[in-house]
């Protein structure tokens, strides 16, 4: 199920809550459409790296967004569902910012340098990438599964897209590119769990320079004698 089938399917486990959500009172109060989704979904990535993904009740988002129950239920409908969208909705906006930063970018090496800087977590506590581990975590069903496949997906096929550009332009190596994307998002997921546990390793050394350093050293073309 892509995302866009699941926000569809959401509607309908919302319909039982509309006649809560859409009170005179509500539509007074309540943001309504793109803002109101947005907003929600900006309270429920606080809540969740705050509380975590198990602890989390409507109500503490309802409250963290300023809205009723009522309406973050008319949105999501349950749990399982709100976690799956929040996350995708957090990639997409992710990746937004990401593919105008790349835009911008001069040379497939700025745009991998970009790359592991939008992959890794900002600092220990990091809520986009505590919201992955707190949903990764939880048992799927298939569409849920399908979901974050797509997601995972995502990050390998940026990823590739930038190194057969850089091999095609001649300043990335010829490499293994489904071999070599494995080796990149393993070792950039690794050092996510490292600064976000707080490992006093990278306290005095950026793993982001780390991360760069290393995929440099593999895509660095051999010099010709």
């Amino acid at each position: 199920m892509s995302t866009s089938e699941s926000g569809a399917a959401g509607a309908g486990a919302g319909a039982g809550y509309r006649s809560v959500a859409r009170s005179p009172a509500d539509r007074k109060r309540q943001p309504s459409g793109d803002e109101a989704r947005a907003r929600a979904m900006r309270a429920a990535i606080s809540v969740i790296a705050e509380k975590g993904a198990a602890a989390l009740r409507m109500s503490d988002i309802a409250a963290r967004a300023g809205m009723s129950t009522g309406h973050i239920l008319y949105h999501f409908g349950k749990k399982d569902r709100l976690l799956l969208e929040v996350l995708a909705w957090s990639q997409a906006d992710l990746w937004t910012r990401f593919q105008q930063s790349a835009d911008q970018a001069a040379s497939p090496a700025e745009k991998l340098d970009l790359f592991v800087r939008f992959y890794l977590p900002r600092h220990q506590g990091d809520e986009r990438y505590a919201l992955w581990t707190q949903v990764l975590a939880r048992r799927h069903d298939e569409a849920g599964r399908q979901i974050l496949t797509a997601l995972l997906d995502g990050w390998d096929e940026r990823l590739e897209a930038i190194v057969r550009e850089g091999r095609d332009l001649g300043v990335f190596t010829e490499v293994d590119l489904p071999e070599f994307t494995i080796r990149a998002v393993a070792m950039l997921s690794g050092l996510s769990e490292d600064v976000m546990f707080g490992r006093s390793r990278w306290q005095d050394t950026s793993a982001h320079a780390f991360a760069l350093s290393a995929l440099e050293r593999e895509l660095r073309p051999t010099a010709r004698t």
